[in-house]
């Protein structure tokens, strides 16, 4: 009897001991699996092409993106968002962000790049794939025109309120000069406060300035004066994205063949063209 039990309790052993070794095993594959997966996953361009859209992260700011009076999204960095994500044989979607949350918005996918008069900050070159530089920028001051001579210099700056976009190159501007300011949400924001005197100047994009404000323009009561600097425009995808040297080798084309003049000289952007 009991060499019997002692016979049942070694073949449950060897049972158990099975059962472990095939778990065991099965582990061993999962995790090879599992690398196998992480080795075959797609690069970022093909991610977009199996999807077949690349969504593109924007602000309301002309001349680079901003709706037409048929509410299509339009400007030199949209048309030219559009001929990229058409050379893909997918389609450009256009999504509206917060700017101050566009590093948060591509990492989690629900934008595949910030296309939008990005200035190459370091922020934005360390937490971005960005593209070259393809074209020149500066931010400017922009006061009533009617004041304007008063602001002619950074020292006479200093009593103002300025209204700046969150997350942009301008409040990186107002906060090195200590200049008293309050975040909106995107430059036309800023433009706006100026405009019905909440605030006594903006910090914009000179690109902007030269289509939105002064004569024929909806601000025409607007103007800028002091330049804070010089800046470079660029495009930002995920890091590690394979789409931004993708990106260069399309803007090099396009450079090359004279879309890309064609496209700026119908925003009026072309004297800000680098050469790609």
């Amino acid at each position: 009897m009991k060499r019997k039990v002692l016979s049942v309790l070694l073949c449950a052993g060897l049972a158990v001991s099975v059962l472990a070794g095939c778990g065991s095993n099965d582990g061993g594959n999962t995790g090879g699996s599992k690398s196998g997966s992480d080795a075959a996953e797609t690069s970022d361009m093909q991610y977009v092409k199996d999807k077949g859209t690349l969504i593109v992260g924007i602000t309301n700011f002309e001349p680079m993106d901003y709706k037409d009076e048929s509410g299509e999204w339009v400007g030199f960095d949209a048309d030219m968002a559009k001929a990229f994500a058409e050379s893909l044989g997918v389609q450009a979607e256009f999504v509206e962000i917060d700017w101050d949350n566009k590093i948060l918005e591509l990492e989690a996918k629900s934008i595949d790049c910030v296309w939008n008069g990005m200035t190459l900050t370091d922020e934005v070159t360390s937490s971005m794939e960005c593209t070259n530089a393809y074209l020149n920028n500066a931010q400017v001051v922009v006061v009533p025109s009617d004041v304007a001579d008063q602001y002619q210099d950074v020292d006479s700056l200093s009593g103002l309120s300025f209204a700046v976009e969150a997350g942009s190159a301008g409040e990186e501007q107002v906060k090195a000069l200590g200049l008293d300011y309050t975040p909106v949400t995107a430059q036309a924001d800023a433009l706006m406060e100026v405009a019905a005197g909440t605030s006594d100047a903006a910090v914009i994009d000179s690109l902007m300035a030269g289509a939105m404000i002064g004569e024929g323009t909806a601000y025409a009561d607007l103007t800028y004066t002091v330049g804070l600097n010089s800046e470079e425009y660029g495009v930002g995808f995920r890091k590690g994205s394979d789409l931004a040297e993708e990106l260069n080798n399309f803007f090099a084309q396009s450079y090359e063949d004279g879309t890309m003049q064609e496209i700026a000289e119908t925003y009026g952007v072309q004297a800000a063209l680098i050469e790609q």
